[in-house]
């Protein structure tokens, strides 16, 4: 690739400005809080002045509403609702107003964090070169002792298919063009195995047929359903609890001691429908962005709160929450419901952009870059 410099820029502005228009997935929910909102009156809290008085201006500055910017990964989850708990717990601790807003796509929320109208972001592992600029990594979300997720390829149980090598002239379901878990890293794999992918993921592949749908579970759900499709490439999280822990115990060791899906595996292999045909090597979960520039008074009491949040911080109690969705939790639809409106995380450790070389790697070997990616 590094030869052929002319057809590689001609890709990465052809890539960017699909970025633009189409944004980057992120991952899908699972965990939760009890969450009372708080007053935010708690004037101790910064040590400085915060107990009603004012002082030449200064309590207006202190309490400048942070604005944190949530991209959700499923249209059928409300986001701003799923993120309540945390958001309670940091205005509780630090007596700070955290104002949600959703974005379209992170594409949007890196327009955002630039322009300075976003503090804080949820956002995908490639935003730590798609903002180096103009923000930084404040922590690496954890999934349940798990810093590192997967992508998978699969393929259904009644299929054909028994070898990554086998797709060669098939079609493939993707998730996102943009997705980590979904597009960039399954686009990698295909060409480590010797595919050629030609101009995948913004492009056509030459050796197969690569579909993008959008979104993990359908692209899981297209191999599952369509014969037209011989397999898929997600996030683990949305097809490891069809394989048979049999497979990722036979193929990858790593997914085995590092994945927080593995657990969710079934033992019984008559319980599974999808079979295993690659894994991939660790991600770094998504970061939570801070703004380089960001001017708060309180900034350094935010980050620590956040990177100090106990587990009750990322906890909805389930009835509260079911009362919130108007849900019966004693239904699979409310159960269903509740569950994906539960925090897919439950810790936040300290990050910085070294935590994310596996990404660039990612980016170089596809010859993609993010660096105007909000222009």
């Amino acid at each position: 690739m590094a030869d052929d410099t002319s057809v590689l820029e001609q890709n990465r502005r052809s890539f960017l400005k699909a970025a633009g228009a189409t944004g980057v997935l992120g991952l899908a929910g699972c965990s939760g809080e009890d969450g009372g909102a708080g007053d935010g009156t708690d004037g101790e809290m910064d040590g400085g002045g915060t107990d009603g008085e004012t002082d030449g201006g200064s309590t207006d500055e202190e309490m400048e509403p942070v604005t944190f910017l949530l991209n959700p990964a499923e249209d059928s989850v409300d986001i701003e609702l799923q993120y309540q708990p945390f958001v309670n717990y940091i205005e509780e601790e630090v007596g700070v107003e955290i104002e949600t807003t959703q974005t379209a796509d992170y594409a949007a929320t890196f327009t955002e964090l630039e322009s300075g109208r976003g503090d804080l972001a949820d956002t995908s592992p490639s935003a730590i070169v798609a903002t180096e600029n103009f923000a930084e990594p404040l922590g690496l979300r954890v999934a349940f002792g798990a810093e590192k997720y997967f992508s998978l390829i699969t393929t259904p149980m009644d299929s054909d298919v028994e070898t990554l090598q086998d797709l060669e002239g098939e079609e493939v379901a993707f998730g996102s063009t943009l997705s980590v878990s979904g597009g960039l890293v399954p686009s990698l794999m295909m060409k480590e195995a010797g595919f050629d992918i030609g101009d995948i993921p913004n492009g056509d592949a030459e050796d197969f047929t690569a579909t993008f749908t959008g979104d993990h579970f359908t692209a899981v759900d297209s191999a599952a359903n369509s014969p037209r499709v011989a397999a898929a490439a997600s996030g683990a999280f949305a097809v490891a609890d069809r394989v048979p822990r049999e497979q990722f115990d036979e193929m990858s060791e790593e997914f085995v001691d590092i994945s927080a899906e593995y657990g969710n595996t079934p033992t019984d292999p008559s319980e599974a429908d999808m079979n295993l045909l690659s894994v991939s090597e660790p991600i770094p979960r998504a970061p939570i962005m801070v703004r380089s520039d960001w001017d708060h008074p309180e900034r350094e009491a935010i980050e620590t709160a956040i990177l100090e949040a106990p587990d009750e911080a990322f906890q909805w109690e389930e009835e509260a929450l079911a009362e919130e969705l108007g849900v019966d939790p004693d239904t699979e639809e409310g159960e269903d419901a509740i569950s994906n409106h539960q925090i897919w995380f439950d810790d936040v450790v300290p990050a910085d952009d070294s935590d994310y070389d596996y990404i660039r790697t990612v980016l170089d070997e596809l010859g993609l870059e993010f660096e105007d990616i909000t222009e």
